[in-house]
């Protein structure tokens, strides 16, 4: 019995010593973890901590609003001699344009120089020298300089966009595939475009990713419609339906020309759509002439073409004169 009792009170004993050492053997190794968490909570209740807090928020806060300040002030000094008394000529118009295109760059600029000034300043009332904050704000640059080559593809993009003049805020444009997307340039930034569809969608696409672009300069494409009728009768009929839906169109349906000519008349009508919207004079308004002309009256089907006389001109003068034409000009 007593035997059996000593054993116990051993084995009691042994187990109770495992366990402590593995107590202190785990407070050993935890030791620089707790010191470390006890630090860190000693710095972050600290009366210098705080006031590096208090100054932090204050920079942000000067930042916001010398950011707000800047992004509308400059519009507003941009617009001040904006004349919009008036019709506007196209020389106003693409000044306007210019104009607009300038306050978006200048506000996506200036929030990238607000936000890496404010950073810069931030990081130096915490670490307390801003050359080391600096130094380091460079190589964290370059780091995500390589790590994001997409995005500096984009600015590069953007840039070329700008000087090139390839299309400024306010221009119509359709960009190529794959995006295949249209409309109206809301705002053109350093790193992203953005278009206004006619259905209302903003649509960002990257600078970049811009593979080719059409600008409509005129913001409008210009149909003629060409009608041959053999029965003059049918001509009121068909001028009646060119007021039909006048409020999809830029220019609507208008008769710009009348011939007559061995009992036929040629009906030569004019309208402007916005791009993309070309459908609404080669179906709609072809079908509402048709009909409104019927098939006995039409001596051949509606021709339609579209031709910019003012770039039709400027390619006729490219163009070499031949012999003939020059003769026609040579005087007797």
């Amino acid at each position: 019995m007593l035997l059996q009792r000593d054993s116990g009170a051993e084995e009691t004993t042994g187990l109770g010593g495992a366990v402590q050492d593995v107590s202190e053997g785990t407070q050993q190794e935890l030791g620089p973890v707790t010191d470390f968490f006890n630090r860190l909570y000693d710095y972050f209740t600290s009366t210098e901590f705080l006031v590096k807090l208090i100054a932090a928020l204050a920079v942000v806060l000067v930042g916001v609003l010398l950011y707000r300040v800047l992004t509308h002030g400059v519009p507003r000094v941009l617009r001040w001699r904006r004349d919009r008394a008036g019709r506007l000529d196209a020389e106003a118009v693409a000044r306007i344009k210019r104009q607009d295109t300038a306050i978006t760059l200048i506000r996506n600029a200036l929030r990238y120089i607000v936000f890496t000034v404010v950073a810069l300043f931030v990081i130096s009332i915490f670490i307390g020298n801003p050359l080391p904050a600096t130094a380091g704000a460079t190589i964290i640059a370059a780091i995500l300089g390589f790590g994001a080559q997409s995005f500096l593809r984009d600015v590069i993009a953007g840039f070329s966009i700008i000087f090139e003049g390839q299309y400024a805020v306010g221009d119509f444009i359709e960009v190529h595939p794959p995006q295949g997307v249209a409309g109206i340039v809301e705002e053109l930034g350093l790193r992203m475009t953005k278009l206004r569809t006619l259905s209302g969608e903003l649509v960002f696409i990257p600078n970049g990713a811009m593979t080719g672009v059409t600008n409509y300069v005129s913001g409008q494409q210009r149909f003629n419609v060409e009608v041959q009728l053999s029965d003059p009768e049918a001509v009121p009929r068909v001028l009646e339906v060119l007021g039909e839906a006048a409020e999809l169109y830029v220019r609507p349906p208008r008769l710009v020309e009348r011939e007559e000519s061995a009992g036929r008349v040629r009906l030569r009508i004019q309208a402007g759509v916005l791009p993309a919207m070309g459908w609404l004079v080669e179906e709609n308004l072809v079908s509402r002439i048709k009909a409104a002309a019927g098939e006995e009256a039409l001596a051949s089907e509606p021709l339609i073409y579209k031709v910019d006389q003012a770039s039709l001109q400027r390619i006729r003068q490219l163009i070499p004169e031949t012999g003939e034409q020059a003769l026609r000009k040579k005087p007797l």
